[in-house]
C-alpha cells in the first residue's frame, strides 16, 4: 500500500504545485476557498474509486468500471479519453520541467532545440524505468515522492512560522461576484487534482487491491490536498500580493523571504524537476495500463496486450512516442497557445472517465439486490457518487468552451477506432 499511496500522491502532485500560488493570486485569497471546494470534490471522487475497486479489483480503473456497468462502448470511451489525457499530460509536464532545468543548467535555455532535447530526455528516462519492470517503477516513485516532499514541507509547514497576514492581499482581487471569482479561480486549479484514480488504474499490480486501493486513493488524495493547501497558504503569507501576482517562481520567492539570499531558486528547481520526473514515471505506467486492459477485451489493438516484466511495453512505447511527437511539434511550431489549449483539453478528457465511473457506481448501487445491501451504507455510497458526479461536471464546465469543443473532437476521433475493433471482435466470436 505505501507504493500505491505514493503513486497517487506523486501523480496528483506533479509540477503544478510550484506554479499554482502565482496562477491563482490575481483572484485574491478567495482562491483558497476554491481549493477547499476542489479538495472536498476530489476526496468524494477518491472514495468512489475506492468503493469501485473493492467491487472490481482489476487493472484498468475507470475503463473496467464503465464497461462493467454500461458495456463495451462506454468502456472504450473511458479508456480512449484516459489515454489521451495521459500522453498529453506527459508532454505538458516534460515541457514545464525544462523551465526548471534552465535554472540548474542555463545552457539548456540557449536554443529551442536544446530545450526540445531536454524535454524529450525528461520523457524517455521515466519510460525506460517503466520498461525495466514494475519493481523499478515503484522504487522510482517512492524515492521521487520522498525527495520532492522535503522542500514542499519546508514551505508548507516552516513557512507558517514566517507568515505575515499583511501579504495576503484582498479577499477578492477582481471585480467579479464571489461566485464568479470562485469558479474562475477553480478553473485554474482543475488540473491539480488529476490523478486521484491512479491506484485504481493499477489495481491489478497492487497487493490485495480490494482492501488497499481504496485506502491508498484516499490517503494519497488527503496527503496531496494538505501539501496544496498549506503550501499555497504559506506562499500567500510569505510573498507580498503584488509581487506574487507577477512571480514566475513563487516557491523560490517564498524561500528567499524565509531565509534571505537567492539560493532558494536552485533548491526549488531541483524539487520541481524531481517532482515532474516522479509524476512522469507514474503517468507513463498509468497511460499503458488502461490500453492494456482494453486490449485484453479486444477493444484496443492486440499489441497493447503485450506485457514484459509486468509492464505493458507497447503502451509505454506508443505513449512516449506520441508525447514526444507533441513535444517536438510544440517547439517546432513555437506556438505556446496551441500547446496550452491541448493541456486544457486534458482537463475535459479526464472528466469523461470520471463521469462514467461515478455513473457506474450509481448504476451498480441501484441495480444490485436490495436485500443484500445495508441501507445506511447504500445511502452513504449513493450520496458520495452523486457528489463526485457533480464535481466531475464542474470540472467539465471549468475547462472552458474551447477546451470542451476540442476535447469532443478528440473523443469522437476514437469512434472509428471502436468501430474497427468491435467489428474484429464480432468476427472472432462469430
Amino acid at each position: 500500500m505505501p507504493i500505491a499511496t505514493c503513486l497517487v500522491m506523486g501523480n496528483i502532485i506533479g509540477g503544478g504545485i510550484f506554479l499554482l500560488p502565482a496562477s491563482v493570486a490575481p483572484f485574491g485569497t478567495i482562491s483558497l476557498v476554491a481549493f477547499g471546494v476542489l479538495t472536498l470534490g476530489a476526496i468524494a471522487l477518491a472514495l468512489v474509486f475506492g468503493r469501485l475497486a473493492e467491487r472490481l479489483p482489476q487493472t484498468g480503473g475507470p475503463y473496467v468500471y464503465a464497461r462493467a456497468a454500461f458495456g463495451d462502448f462506454a468502456g472504450f470511451l473511458a479508456a480512449w479519453t484516459y489515454w489521451i489525457t495521459s500522453w498529453v499530460s506527459n508532454a505538458a509536464l516534460a515541457v514545464a520541467a525544462v523551465g526548471y532545468l534552465t535554472v540548474l543548467f542555463p545552457a539548456v535555455g540557449d536554443h529551442r532545440w536544446s530545450m526540445c532535447l531536454a524535454a524529450l530526455t525528461v520523457q524517455w528516462l521515466p519510460a525506460l524505468a517503466n520498461l525495466a519492470g514494475t519493481r523499478w517503477v515503484g522504487a522510482v516513485q517512492l524515492v521521487a515522492t520522498v525527495l520532492k516532499f522535503a522542500p514542499l514541507a519546508l514551505v508548507a509547514v516552516g513557512g507558517l512560522f514566517f507568515f505575515d497576514p499583511a501579504n495576503l492581499g484582498p479577499f477578492q482581487a477582481t471585480g467579479q461576484s464571489p461566485a464568479g471569482a470562485l469558479s474562475a479561480s477553480a478553473a485554474m486549479l482543475l488540473f491539480s487534482y488529476l490523478g486521484v484514480e491512479s491506484a485504481a488504474v493499477s489495481a491489478g499490480e497492487v497487493r490485495d487491491p480490494a482492501r488497499n486501493v481504496g485506502r491508498a486513493t484516499v490517503l494519497g488524495t488527503l496527503g496531496a490536498a494538505a501539501v496544496y493547501l498549506l503550501g499555497t497558504l504559506s506562499v500567500f503569507g510569505l510573498v507580498a500580493h503584488d509581487k506574487l501576482v507577477a512571480s514566475q517562481a513563487p516557491f523560490t520567492d517564498a524561500v528567499n523571504a524565509m531565509f534571505g539570499g537567492t539560493w532558494g531558486g536552485t533548491v526549488v528547481a531541483c524539487a520541481a524537476v524531481v517532482s515532474m520526473l516522479g509524476a512522469l514515471n507514474g503517468w507513463t505506467l498509468l497511460s499503458a495500463q488502461t490500453p492494456y486492459a482494453a486490449a485484453k477485451d479486444g477493444l484496443f489493438p492486440r499489441p497493447f496486450e503485450t506485457k514484459r516484466r509486468g509492464v505493458p511495453v507497447t503502451g509505454v512505447v506508443v505513449t512516449v512516442l506520441l508525447a514526444s511527437a507533441l513535444t517536438v511539434y510544440n517547439y517546432t511550431a513555437g506556438s505556446q497557445g496551441v500547446f496550452e489549449s491541448l493541456v486544457l483539453i486534458t482537463t475535459f478528457t479526464a472528466t469523461v472517465p470520471y463521469l462514467l465511473s461515478t455513473a457506474a457506481q450509481i448504476y451498480l448501487l441501484l441495480s444490485g439486490p436490495s436485500e443484500q445491501v445495508h441501507r445506511g451504507r447504500l445511502v452513504r455510497d449513493a450520496v458520495l457518487a452523486v457528489l463526485a458526479f457533480g464535481f466531475s461536471m464542474w470540472l467539465v464546465a471549468g475547462s472552458g468552451y474551447a477546451a470542451v469543443y476540442q476535447g469532443v473532437l478528440f473523443l469522437f476521433a476514437g469512434v472509428p477506432v471502436y468501430a474497427v475493433m468491435a467489428a474484429r471482435k464480432a468476427r472472432t466470436t462469430a
